[in-house]
């Protein structure tokens, strides 16, 4: 299998897994309440200015994210 078949078929799930969680966020969110990870999303344990960085809870561990 080359390797741009083997990076298309590893990388488009994941994509369209990112995709749907940021689809997935809440739509009536104030700006700055919601932290914005590479894996996913989650409230805002404090919320602040649109940009500032955050951080989610996840069972392995808290992930750095940036507030929407």
């Amino acid at each position: 299998m080359s390797d741009f078949r083997r990076l298309l078929l590893l990388g488009l799930p994941l994509a369209l897994a990112l995709l749907a969680a940021a689809y997935a966020q809440p739509k009536d969110a104030r700006p700055g309440t919601i932290c914005i990870t590479p894996q996913s999303w989650c409230r805002a344990v404090q919320p602040g200015p649109p940009g500032a960085p955050c951080a989610c809870q996840t069972p392995s561990g808290w992930i750095r994210g940036v507030l929407k």
